[in-house]
């Protein structure tokens, strides 16, 4: 029965991946508009979420020189991908058909959603209604986050489909990680110590490496405030996230 109740929570999860679907009622020109500022607003909220959210949780548990170590290895490795296996060059006056930043956050948002998966089948094992309150928590969070995510990925050169797809196939990850904390709950427990900071790692270079410098590139004062005032907001919601949706 529980395991029902976490399969069923963790499946609602994932599909609020598929948020991006409401861009299809929006005209073309109207959602290259809005996508620059949601890579300002996905920026802030990888920032946010890394640094207010994930490394905090995984101080509690863990010494600062574990967390900081898995924090830079992070880093490493999500460099490593992208100069190693997601580079390539761009002959069209420096531009790029789909930008490696875009399977860096795929992969980042596949390790936070293994993540969520985990944290809902825990909460479950304590009680259902632990385990629902927590579900909504993520729910809320993932909304903005999966709606930033989509439009990395729309910016980076995938087709609106494409995005779709993917984005989905990467929430899915939130059921494996629940199948993980509830077959092997004493594991999981050291398992995700070194996912957490690892992920951080991640989300940072993510957004200061890839996302930040494509800000840069806008030379409209008035676009660039705009962008940057959704920068603010990621950083902001995640924020509030933390003071009101504690559980």
């Amino acid at each position: 029965m529980i395991l029902a109740w976490i399969l069923v929570s963790t499946f609602l999860v994932s599909l609020i991946s598929l948020i991006g679907i409401f861009t299809f009622l929006v005209k073309e020109k109207q959602l290259y508009r809005i996508l620059f500022y949601l890579i300002g607003f996905s920026a802030g909220a990888l920032i946010g979420s890394a640094f207010l959210h994930i490394l905090p949780e995984s101080l509690e548990k863990n010494s600062s020189m574990f967390v900081f170590s898995w924090l830079i290895a992070g880093i490493v490795l999500f460099f490593f991908m992208e100069r190693y296996f997601f580079w390539r060059h761009c002959h069209e006056e420096g531009k790029c058909k789909v930008h490696s930043f875009t399977y860096l956050n795929l992969i980042g948002d596949g390790f936070h959603n293994f993540l969520d998966g985990m944290i809902i089948a825990a909460s479950f094992m304590v009680s259902v209604q632990v385990g629902i309150v927590t579900t909504l928590a993520v729910i809320f969070h993932e909304i903005p986050q999966e709606l930033g995510d989509f439009g990395v990925l729309i910016y980076g050169g995938f087709s609106k489909s494409r995005a779709l797809l993917c984005n989905f196939i990467s929430a899915l990850a939130a059921m494996v990680g629940a199948l993980v904390g509830y077959f092997i709950a004493g594991a999981a427990s050291g398992f995700s110590s070194i996912i957490l900071p690892l992920t951080a790692g991640g989300f940072i270079y993510i957004a200061t490496s890839d996302l930040i410098p494509e800000l840069h590139k806008e030379s409209d004062l008035k676009r660039s405030t705009m962008a940057f005032l959704a920068f603010l907001c990621g950083i902001g919601f995640m924020a509030v996230t933390k003071l009101f949706l504690k559980v």
